[in-house]
């Protein structure tokens, strides 16, 4: 059941429900308790890399050289 209210949880904070409401929706006594369901995934963490970069540029993702990729699979 855990996961279905994680997927809830997350599918409302993008949608940019307020964490207290959240917590209410999910009968928490604290919106603190909620923070585990509700922790960023990678689109948005993208997102806020995103309107943290200087204006003007384009962040880009990072891409490992062939070297580093073999060393990482030698290990």
């Amino acid at each position: 059941m855990r996961h279905n209210r994680h997927t809830a949880a997350m599918d409302m904070r993008r949608r940019g429900v307020d964490q207290n409401l959240i917590a209410l929706w999910l009968g928490h006594e604290s919106s603190e308790t909620t923070q585990i369901y509700i922790h960023a995934d990678m689109q948005m963490k993208e997102r806020a890399l995103g309107r943290a970069t200087a204006s003007g540029t384009t962040p880009e993702l990072f891409r490992p050289t062939d070297s580093l990729l073999a060393f990482l699979e030698s290990l």
